[in-house]
């Protein structure tokens, strides 16, 4: 038996007017979803503990099976180890945004927290010119993939309270800036990477092409290293990850599961959709259990573009879930769950906690039901997990006993 997690990371969303009330879920076509909720338990699972930041690290290590509130150190540490960064025991990871700010407007705003998506060329050239101008002392700044990259404080304080870039678009950063015993250091280092990034050549160029301009660093996510139970010694199997977001891969990595490295994959809505669903498939021969990652939903739900979030969910179906199930074949015997991690609802550009809709189908005991995949029909179907962390054993360990599983999920 295979086990199989394809994660559209924040596929869920309101109902909007332009849809006529559907959601993106609902609206896009999706004959590849649908055809496994037919047969499927459909369902609706809280992946973000009450009071907790409704985070894709929250939800991510929920899909994983580890329980946030037991293990959450921070996000930065969780991407620290996606990075292969070992984290001393009194190392504060924090995460680096490359961002667009405006400052033109009688404040500061947070125009883009993505810098426009920018190349992870272009962002190298940037890191490496903020590393040898800024005063770094105690700090290492480490490249990631596009606008995401990381910051380790020697001995730093993990009590700051920052705020995340997706969930201050459009506003002004003065009440957002790094607070707490420690922050003036942060503070700095934001402001004096403005002097750095404005006038730089990667800039000057981006400008002149009508592109946003990566003119800040923005910090947040502090936390200290993260230790969980390797998922081996859970549930004896062995897990493979394809994601090209350094959180996702964190988790995966700290989990004790292979990442699998596939050429272009971005993050974005230009990823190679195909290329992981073959890679997954093919990760299947030597592993029992392949978790996959798609971004794009979430990026076209922070910019607010309801055509784009809905051509990647639409990608995403036709892409990732088409192309595992024609690579597995009909003989196989196989789990299969398909969940985002959180919503992204257009009408926010930012997460929220509410439980989002997810599908659990095995190949060996194919159930009929009159419910379709998206967030309306997975409320109806009353089936309800409150524990999000839960439903990685009911996936590995369901076997098909789809009653049981309907009769312990509670409403």
């Amino acid at each position: 038996m295979n086990y199989i997690i394809l994660q559209g990371d924040g596929m869920a969303d309101y109902p909007l007017e332009r849809l006529k009330g559907q959601t993106p879920l609902s609206f896009a076509r999706k004959k590849n979803i649908d055809w496994l909720a037919k047969r499927s338990v459909v369902g609706m699972v809280r992946t973000i503990p009450h009071g907790m930041h409704p985070g894709s690290d929250i939800g991510n290590m929920s899909i994983f099976g580890y329980d946030p509130v037991k293990y959450y150190t921070g996000r930065a540490p969780i991407e620290a180890a996606g990075q292969g960064i070992n984290l001393e025991r009194d190392d504060v990871a924090c995460r680096c945004n490359l961002v667009t700010l405006d400052r033109t407007t009688g404040g500061t705003v947070m125009k883009d927290y993505s810098a426009g998506h920018i190349t992870t060329e272009e962002a190298a050239e940037l890191i490496r010119a903020l590393s040898s101008s800024l005063r770094l002392d105690g700090f290492r700044l480490h490249l990631g993939v596009s606008y995401r990259h990381l910051m380790v404080w020697q001995h730093g304080p993990d009590r700051i309270q920052t705020f995340p870039p997706h969930d201050i678009t459009d506003q002004d950063i003065a009440t957002h800036m790094p607070e707490g015993d420690g922050a003036d250091r942060l503070v700095s280092l934001i402001r004096s990477s403005w002097d750095v990034l404005e006038s730089h050549p990667v800039n000057v160029k981006r400008k002149a092409l009508g592109k946003s301009p990566a003119n800040s660093i923005w910090i947040w996510g502090l936390g200290k290293a993260m230790h969980i139970p390797p998922f081996k010694q859970m549930y004896n199997l062995s897990g493979a990850c394809i994601s090209a977001v350094d959180l996702v891969r964190g988790i995966a990595r700290l989990a004790g599961f292979d990442i699998i490295d596939v050429p272009g994959i971005t993050g974005w809505v230009d990823t190679n959709y195909s290329g992981k669903a073959a890679e997954g498939v093919n990760a299947l021969r030597t592993h029992d259990l392949i978790y996959i990652h798609v971004e794009a939903p979430d990026e076209a739900g922070h910019i607010g573009d309801i055509e784009l979030k809905v051509k990647a969910i639409e990608d995403f179906d036709e892409k990732v879930v088409g192309g595992v199930l024609s690579g597995l074949g009909r003989s196989a015997a196989f789990r299969m769950l398909v969940m985002p991690d959180h919503r992204t609802p257009i009408a926010r550009k930012t997460h929220t906690e509410e439980p989002v809709p997810f599908l659990l189908y095995d190949s060996e005991h194919e159930i009929k039901n009159a419910y379709s995949y998206d967030e309306l029909s997975a409320g109806k179907s009353g089936v309800f997990i409150e524990n999000g962390f839960e439903i990685m054993p009911r996936l590995l360990l369901g076997r098909g006993r789809h009653k049981q599983f309907i009769l312990h999920t509670g409403s």
